[in-house]
């Protein structure tokens, strides 16, 4: 299925990498559902710059229910079930130094930050897919992180969690695929700039940018472009893959 003829769900899509996202599919023709849980005046003003190909619908990931009317309405919108699913929701901060350190970060940190990712993730996976199955054709395109490949900040708590979800990915991908449903994930490193990473200080990003092939750190577009190639016909064979956008800063 070409991408101008699909119906695109980003999670998180208000802002930062989500946002991109949308901006991307919708650059290519696509219909495009613009989901958030707390930022509406942001999704709202991107649904109006897109037009009639894009709808803002409010809901909390982790809340299965909330996901189910979700696509739900959706489908009512746009009159035929969700083919292609980006999940990006995520809440953090990006800051190194105020990040909690082994020896005292809660298992609720943990434990938050799975709900969102992976719950999430299957949250929307598990609504999406009988209406993807129902036409042979689905793609599923999670985040990820080159930090559990290039740990050179200790974030535990959104590593162990794009861990999983990475783990996820490849489990989903044998299950789904005779479905005609395909389920990839694409990672990034730091981006500049989301909200996200806003706490890195500069000196960082120049630092990160020293160590890349391209010299330069990995902005939210050039990393959500990757996402197309995912949902598009020519990565029809590909499933349960890992493909790190950075820069090359991690080449393994």
């Amino acid at each position: 299925m070409k991408i101008a003829d699909q119906i695109v769900l980003v999670t998180g899509g208000a802002r930062g990498v989500g946002a991109a996202a949308v901006r991307a599919f919708a650059r290519e023709g696509a219909r495009v559902i613009i989901n958030w849980r707390a930022s509406g005046e942001a999704a709202n003003a991107l649904a109006a710059e897109i037009g009639d190909r894009a709808v803002a619908l409010q809901a909390d990931v982790t809340d299965r229910a909330a996901v189910d009317a979700l696509v739900a309405a959706a489908q009512g919108h746009f009159g035929a079930p969700v083919t292609t699913v980006v999940n990006n929701a995520l809440d953090y901060s990006f800051n190194g130094d105020a990040r909690s350190q082994m020896t005292d970060i809660g298992w609720d940190e943990l434990a938050a930050q799975f709900s969102t990712v992976v719950r999430g993730a299957l949250n929307t996976i598990q609504a999406t897919a009988p209406g993807m199955a129902a036409g042979k054709f689905g793609r599923v395109i999670n985040i990820g992180t080159n930090l559990f490949q290039n740990p050179v900040v200790p974030y535990h708590d959104y590593t162990a969690a794009k861990a999983a979800l990475l783990s996820l990915t490849r489990t989903a991908a044998g299950d789904l695929g005779p479905d005609g449903i395909t389920v990839n994930m694409i990672s990034g490193g730091l981006l500049r700039t989301t909200d996200a990473s806003a706490a890195t200080p500069d000196a960082v990003f120049d630092l990160i940018a020293g160590m890349t092939p391209l010299r330069s750190v990995t902005t939210p577009e050039e990393f959500a472009d990757a996402a197309l190639f995912f949902a598009s016909p020519w990565s029809r064979a590909v499933t349960g893959q890992n493909l790190v956008v950075d820069g090359g800063l991690v080449r393994d």
